[in-house]
């Protein structure tokens, strides 16, 4: 069964930094995109950042110049630098990835459960 397992939320000062990680695993044969979203109170959830298994990458505006994402193909794992992190950038991310499995040899969404991030002000 697919997982995706986030890490690195927390509570960070406006101004700080914080790195998040999300190893996905569960009889993966292809990973071809892998990305955040997050979705802060009373508001959509949106894209943050997204990048593919050759490495090119996608960000929404508010984020451009101090988010950073990052993948390791070989262990499956996506990561998101965040630095100059401001009190808007305060959501729960979750994770997702475009995968196709052993089991059912096509592409879907999978999701993470979702880390919380909060940038006080």
């Amino acid at each position: 069964q697919v997982q995706l397992v986030e890490s690195g939320g927390g509570l960070v000062q406006d101004g700080g930094s914080l790195r998040l990680s999300c190893a996905a695993s569960g009889g993966i044969f292809s990973n071809r995109i892998m990305g955040w979203y997050r979705q802060a109170p009373g508001k959509q959830r949106e894209l943050v950042a997204s990048i593919t298994s050759l490495g090119s990458t996608n960000y929404a505006d508010s984020v451009k110049g101090r988010f950073t994402i990052s993948r390791d193909n070989a262990k499956n794992t996506v990561y998101l630098q965040m630095n100059s992190l401001k009190p808007e950038d305060t959501a729960v991310y979750y994770c997702t990835a475009e995968m196709m499995t052993t089991e059912t040899m096509r592409y879907q969404n999978y999701w993470g459960q979702g880390t919380q991030v909060t940038v006080s002000s």
